[in-house]
């Protein structure tokens, strides 16, 4: 067997590439941005002065940077490239065009999918990070029609939560934050009965996704159910058995 090089690659093994935006908080295990999250090397790419709140006022002027960062990740060999927020949404049609890797910056991209899970009258609960800016622009971006039927939660509200995500103080508090977010997904099946899967929209949610099935008994996606699913895609392995 005879391997070549690619041009301008200096490192190989890495199938899923991160692109990540500007942001001060610090990443626990299971946050999109913690490499130890995964069973499989991942590699990140930070956009400089993608902040959220740009991100929240759609700012257009960041797309150039992101095609960079993406181009950059695909350069040193990852075979699929996402993000760390969920609202990344806007930029995801874009990027696919561009980058020559399957591109999925947004776990909203699991509603469709989800939705065909569901019987007639059920409903699909989304916790996100931000709800004001959760409209059906961010969904038509995505190619979801309005006969995917949503209920959406916001943390803004949640003290613990908006501080570390929103102010970026630099600080975490992961068992107050996981409480917050527990008692937002129980009020929201409790208002909802109809709501039979969540989807927990923001990529520093996924280390509380055990703690809110166990409350509401329920499915739940997120950031790290997509990215795993995608990896398994890339990276076949061969199976082992008996008969």
């Amino acid at each position: 067997m005879i391997l070549r090089a690619n041009k301008g690659q200096v490192s190989y093994g890495v199938s899923i590439g991160i692109i990540l935006i500007d942001t001060f908080t610090p990443f626990i295990p299971g946050d999109v941005g913690n490499a130890t999250t995964y069973s499989f090397p991942v590699r990140f790419q930070t956009v400089k002065g993608l902040t959220f709140d740009k991100l929240l006022n759609k700012d257009r002027s960041m797309l150039e940077p992101l095609i960079e960062a993406g181009q950059d990740l695909v350069n040193e060999g990852v075979k699929a490239v996402t993000g760390d927020c969920g609202y990344l949404a806007m930029y995801q049609e874009e990027l696919a065009d561009t980058l020559k890797v399957p591109v999925f910056m947004s776990s909203l991209l699991q509603l469709p999918f989800m939705s065909h899970m569901l019987k007639k009258g059920e409903k699909i609960g989304v916790i996100c990070s931000k709800a004001d800016y959760f409209d059906e622009k961010i969904l038509e971006g995505l190619g979801i029609n309005s006969h995917v039927s949503l209920c959406v939660r916001g943390l803004e509200g949640q003290e613990n939560f908006r501080k570390a995500a929103h102010d970026e103080i630099g600080i975490i508090a992961p068992d107050l934050i996981e409480q917050e977010v527990v008692s937002v997904a129980r009020q929201l099946t409790e208002d909802e009965p109809a709501v039979k899967l969540l989807l927990l929209e923001c990529s520093s949610l996924p280390p509380y996704a055990a703690a809110v099935q166990q409350a509401v008994q329920l499915p739940v996606f997120d950031y790290v159910t997509m990215i795993n699913y995608v990896q398994s895609t890339l990276v076949q392995s061969r199976f082992q058995g008996f008969m």
